[in-house]
């Protein structure tokens, strides 16, 4: 009975279910990301900048809320996890936030611009994208390695 209970138990800690932590990454990214965006109203920020800090901001807080609930550091395959699945949210809600633009602000005539510019040079646009995608997850990944090394408890 008592081998039972201590393989239950195993199992169920080295399981981890990481989807409350990511959704803390998405919520601290959010906030982040709209807090900088009012300060570029005022100041010129970099948008690469700011997606690298609100980024920043959106890990320190899943690490903190992990390691606070756990009372250990993340591993090494859950900091994997934790910043694929963070730079999947964050492109998920950069798709919707195009989407919103795309349906709400364009018109016909900047809608039909906008493809045929992404017709003609492709290239620039994709590159481009992939930049930032590696951005995305160098950044996400750096981040969680770093707070879950500054905010481990010893």
């Amino acid at each position: 009975m008592s081998r039972k209970s201590a393989n239950l138990s195993k199992s169920k800690a080295q399981s981890v279910k990481l989807a409350q932590y990511l959704g803390f990454f998405m919520v601290g990214y959010i906030l982040a990301s709209a807090l900088l965006m009012l300060l570029q109203t005022q100041i010129a920020l970099n948008p690469q900048l700011v997606t690298l800090l609100s980024i920043l901001v959106g890990a320190f807080i899943a690490v903190h809320k992990f390691i606070k609930h756990y009372s250990r550091a993340l591993r090494k395959a859950e900091m994997v996890r934790l910043a694929i699945g963070g730079t999947g949210i964050v492109w998920l809600l950069n798709a919707l936030y195009f989407f919103t633009i795309w349906l709400w602000l364009f018109d016909e005539a900047n809608r039909q611009v906008f493809i045929e510019m992404s017709l003609q040079q492709p290239l620039p646009l994709l590159f481009a994208l992939i930049a930032i995608v590696l951005l995305t997850f160098i950044s996400a990944g750096l981040g969680i390695w770093l707070f879950n090394r500054l905010l481990s408890p010893k």
